[in-house]
């Protein structure tokens, strides 16, 4: 089909299989289709972007699917596509495609560089918007709304690219709906539970222990709401005093009403970790809060997973391939994933700095001259009291005494 010029023939066909696997819960189909339409997009890409050679463009096209807006992003430098980049305007479903453009245009180029060029299917007087890209760029920009030519190739590719990315969004939303109706029912949550937020503990031995916080909400997880905690007051290495000091650090918030109140609180862990959130939202006054302990149980392998409630000695066990199970393991491991990153920077910054500052002479001069000439602890480790020695503002005899400190 693609050979005979069926280019958008087939987009639907594999479209409309995607949404079909993605209802149908067959995630594994869903994401073989979704590949073949990125496969085939960038097959479309490549006919059209050698043209123009020098030139920077910017063209934007708009799709919507059932209610699912996309704006699509093809970047080409130098007359040479460098990607594209689907966007999902929230709040725009009442919206007419000329004001998601608008929208997206003044607020995308607030924190990008704009381009001289930029290809919008835009109607209408865009002179004000026009005036204030070329402000905000200190150059002249102009917005091409009726592009002819190759230019008018792009644009149509962009829209294209657009519906294909509202589809599998709306697809993708319609397997997540079915994922948290299928936890809701599990859990007797009722329908109108939306919001999970989910807490993980990472630690080496007890050095640098960071804690998580990842938010699912909307049907997606939400990035922008995720937070770290640096862990003060428990004691090394003591996971359920971690776990008592994130709880009450984020829901203090909630009770002052600077945080919304979650449908559902996932914590990774047994019945130890879950007895510690039930006290604390006891002692927060937040005792109707639904908790769920989450444990990998006794073999750790995904799908073995132990889920236990508040009050109730057994603990539940979903099958392998249930979507309230997956959700769950997606939160899970998203808080994890979260956690560690958090810990593992906490860490770096600690050796990389206190041995040093630990030591008696070492000012912030000697130890700035120390890593530049070293580049790091690892540097500083591997170096001999030779080495040490050779650096501006070090004795021989603090040379030594770095040296037995690091050793």
């Amino acid at each position: 089909m693609l050979l005979e010029g069926e280019q958008d023939s087939l987009l639907e066909r594999i479209t409309k299989a995607m949404e079909s696997a993605a209802e149908a819960l067959r995630y594994e189909d869903a994401a073989m289709f979704r590949d073949q339409l990125h496969a085939l997009r960038k097959v479309r890409e490549r006919q059209y972007v050698s043209s123009e050679t020098g030139r920077d463009v910017d063209v934007i096209g708009y799709g919507e699917e059932s209610g699912t807006v996309c704006v699509n992003l093809v970047m080409i430098r130098a007359g040479q596509h460098l990607g594209d980049r689907n966007f999902f305007p929230q709040n725009s479903e009442d919206a007419e495609p000329a004001q998601v453009l608008e929208a997206f245009v003044a607020q995308h180029y607030l924190a990008q560089p704009v381009p001289p060029t930029v290809v919008v299917g835009l109607q209408g007087d865009t002179a004000l918007l026009e005036e204030s890209l070329s402000a905000s760029a200190g150059r002249r920009v102009h917005l091409v709304t009726r592009p002819q030519g190759e230019r008018r190739v792009w644009l149509d590719m962009a829209t294209k690219n657009a519906l294909i990315g509202a589809g599998h969004r709306r697809a993708s939303l319609l397997g997540d709906a079915a994922r948290l109706t299928a936890l809701q029912q599990a859990l007797q949550l009722g329908d109108q539970a939306q919001r999970i937020e989910c807490f993980d503990i990472s630690h080496t031995q007890g050095e640098a222990t960071v804690a998580s916080c990842v938010v699912y909400d909307g049907g997606a997880m939400q990035k922008g709401q995720y937070r770290r905690f640096n862990i003060e007051t428990a004691a090394a290495g003591d996971d359920y005093a971690a776990m008592r000091e994130v709880l009450m650090r984020r829901y203090r918030k909630v009770v002052s009403g600077e945080a919304r109140m979650p449908d559902l609180v996932l914590i990774d862990g047994g019945p130890g970790q879950l007895a510690v959130a039930v006290d604390v939202m006891t002692e927060l006054g937040l005792g109707g809060m639904n908790l769920l302990g989450v444990a990998k149980g006794v073999e750790r392998k995904p799908g073995m997973e132990q889920l236990f409630r508040p009050g109730q000695a057994d603990s539940l066990r979903l099958p392998p391939d249930h979507p309230g199970l997956h959700l769950i393991q997606q939160i899970r491991d998203e808080a994890h994933r979260f956690a560690i990153e958090g810990h593992r920077g906490r860490r770096a910054k600690v050796r990389n700095t206190s041995r040093l500052e630990d030591i008696p002479g070492i000012g912030a001069k000697r130890r700035q001259r120390l890593i530049a000439r070293f580049g790091g602890l690892r540097g500083l480790i591997a170096a001999s009291i030779d080495d040490l020695a050779d650096v501006e503002g070090i004795s021989r005899e603090l040379a030594e005494r770095i040296h037995n400190a690091l050793h």
